[in-house]
């Protein structure tokens, strides 16, 4: 009865969200759409001509952005677990990025290509257990920051999820021994409530 009341307390909020229901006007895949451009508006990240990997895209709305701020020169490049309906101007890989074959297929087709901005709102498919969840995201946010390592040009910029929470210091000092600059975001559209903040690095050491 409880869960029952909940559920339905969720959906009323959801549905009478500002920011949904812009996206829902505006043509945005989800609500998150305005976060990534709240941070870029601020910091500059998708310029046209940009070279961008959105990991944990779906449905979309984050490649949306990047598509249309990056403009017909600029690529972008999409994994996730989950399948999404066609973005046009978007090379969508399905796959686990936990699997080294996907990881290997995403790498050929950037063939070489140096990333201008690594895009992570990947989050764990949620056991209900919090130091279970929190291991599970901290887990993902390592390995999207390992790929961005590898894959940036040398003044390209990662951002990433993260819930705060056990191992959050920790991460945020890896990205630190990582980047030359690392920022703390929480864009208007993320809940009050949410623990989630966006971490932005910028610069490879």
């Amino acid at each position: 009865m409880k869960r029952n009341k909940t559920s339905k307390a969720w959906l009323h909020e959801h549905l009478n969200d500002p920011y949904v229901l812009r996206a829902n006007a505006e043509g945005y895949r989800a609500r998150a759409a305005y976060k990534l451009m709240e941070i870029d508006d601020r910091d500059n990240l998708l310029r046209r001509g940009s070279v961008v990997v959105d990991l944990g895209v779906a449905p979309g709305s984050w490649s949306q952005v990047a598509v249309q701020r990056c403009g017909p020169t600029g690529k972008v490049f999409a994994l996730d677990l989950l399948p999404i309906d066609t973005l046009h101007g978007v090379n969508f890989l399905q796959g686990d990025f936990t699997d080294d074959a996907v990881l290997a297929e995403l790498e050929k087709r950037l063939d070489g290509t140096h990333v201008d901005v690594v895009l992570s709102d990947m989050a764990p498919n949620l056991s209900g257990v919090a130091t279970v969840d929190q291991a599970r995201s901290i887990m993902l946010g390592e390995l999207a920051l390992d790929f961005a390592v590898h894959h940036l040009n040398a003044h390209g910029h990662f951002l990433v999820k993260v819930f705060q929470g056990e191992g959050f210091m920790a991460f945020r000092k890896e990205m630190e021994q990582r980047f030359s600059s690392v920022q703390v975001r929480k864009p208007k559209a993320s809940r009050d409530r949410s623990s989630e903040v966006y971490l932005l690095a910028s610069r490879l050491r």
